[in-house]
C-alpha cells in the first residue's frame, strides 16, 4: 500500500504542476489558498439558499397559476433569474476557487460572463419594471390594470433585452474576461483604456443597463414610499390594522429597493474604479475586488424572502 501510495501521488502532483504552469497567467488565483477556500464553501451557501429560496417560489407560484396576478408573473421571472445564476454559474465558480485556479480557460471565461450578464440584466431589468408598475398602481385610485399577456410580452422583451447585450461583447463590440482575482469572469472593465471599442460598450451598457435601471427602481419606490407615508399620516388613529399594513407595505418598498442597490453597489464601485485606475490595479489587493463580488451574488439568497 505504501508502494502504490508513493508511485501515484509524484504523478498526480507532477500533473498538477504540469497544468499550472501551462495555463494562463491570467486565470491563476490572485488570493491565498485559505482564502480561495472560504470563498468556495460562502459560495456554496449561497448556492444553496437560492436554489432552495428560488424553488420554493416558483413552487408556490405553480400551484395559484390561475388566481396568479399579472404583477406577481415579474416576481416569478425574478426567481427565475436567480435560480437560474445559481445553477449555471455558482457551480463552476465554486470549484474554481476550490481549484486554486479558473476552470475552462476561454471557453469557460466566455460561458461565465455570457450568463452574468444575461441573468444580472434581466434581474435589474425586472425589478425596474416591476417598479414601474407599482408606482402606477399606487398613483391611482381605481389602480392601473394590466393582463397577464402584457405582462409576459413584458417579460420576453427584458430577456431579449438582455441577450442582446449580453452578445455584444460575441459579436466584436466589448469583452469578456477574468476578474482581476482570477476566479471569475465578466465584463472586461479594465480594457476601457485599452480602446475605443471597449470604452463605447462599458460606456453604453453602463448608462442603459445599470445607472438608468437604478434610477428608476429609486425614484419609483421613493414615490410609493412617499405617497404611503402620507396616506399613513392621514389614517385614523383609531384604525391600528390599517395603519399596520400600510407600515409593512412601506416597509417592504424600502426593503426592496435598497436590498438590490446596497447588493450591487459595491461591485459597480469596485469595476469603475478599475475603468479609470487600470495602471494602478496590480496595486490593489485581490481580497478587495473579491469581498464586492461575493456580496453581489449574496442578492440571489435573500431576494427570495423579501418578495
Amino acid at each position: 500500500m505504501r508502494l502504490m501510495h508513493e508511485s501515484i501521488f509524484p504523478v498526480l502532483s507532477h500533473r498538477q504542476h504540469y497544468l499550472r504552469t501551462n495555463m494562463d497567467d491570467k486565470y491563476m488565483s490572485k488570493l491565498s489558498p485559505t482564502v480561495d477556500l472560504w470563498a468556495g464553501i460562502y459560495l456554496v451557501v449561497i448556492a444553496l439558499l437560492s436554489v432552495l429560496g428560488n424553488a420554493s417560489v416558483l413552487f408556490s407560484a405553480s400551484r395559484r397559476l390561475t388566481p396568479l396576478k399579472a404583477p406577481e408573473l415579474l416576481t416569478v421571472n425574478l426567481a427565475v433569474t436567480d435560480i437560474g445564476m445559481a445553477l449555471s454559474m455558482y457551480p463552476l465558480s465554486i470549484a474554481s476557487a476550490f481549484n486554486h485556479a479558473w476552470m475552462g480557460g476561454d471557453t469557460a471565461c466566455l460561458y461565465y460572463g455570457l450568463m452574468g450578464m444575461i441573468f444580472s440584466i434581466t434581474s435589474i431589468m425586472t425589478l425596474a419594471v416591476m417598479g414601474m408598475i407599482r408606482y402606477l398602481r399606487s398613483m391611482f385610485v381605481s389602480g392601473v390594470q394590466f393582463q397577464k399577456k402584457t405582462i409576459c410580452v413584458v417579460i420576453c422583451a427584458i430577456w431579449l433585452y438582455a441577450c442582446l447585450w449580453a452578445a455584444f461583447p460575441l459579436l466584436g463590440w466589448g469583452s469578456y474576461g477574468p476578474e482581476p482575482f482570477g476566479t471569475a469572469c465578466s465584463i472586461d472593465w479594465t480594457g476601457y483604456g485599452d480602446s475605443l471599442n471597449n470604452a463605447t460598450f462599458i460606456v453604453a451598457m453602463s448608462v442603459l443597463c445599470t445607472f438608468l435601471p437604478c434610477l428608476v427602481i429609486f425614484f419609483t419606490y421613493f414615490g410609493i414610499a412617499w405617497k404611503l407615508h402620507k396616506a399613513y399620516k392621514s389614517i385614523k388613529s383609531s384604525d391600528f390594522q390599517y395603519a399596520s399594513v400600510e407600515r409593512r407595505i412601506t416597509l417592504m418598498a424600502v426593503m426592496i429597493s435598497l436590498g438590490f442597490l446596497i447588493a450591487w453597489t459595491p461591485y459597480v464601485a469596485v469595476s469603475f474604479w478599475s475603468i479609470h485606475n487600470s495602471q494602478k490595479q496590480e496595486h490593489m489587493a485581490a481580497s478587495i475586488t473579491l469581498l464586492p463580488c461575493l456580496f453581489a451574488k449574496s442578492s440571489t439568497a435573500y431576494n427570495p424572502f423579501i418578495y
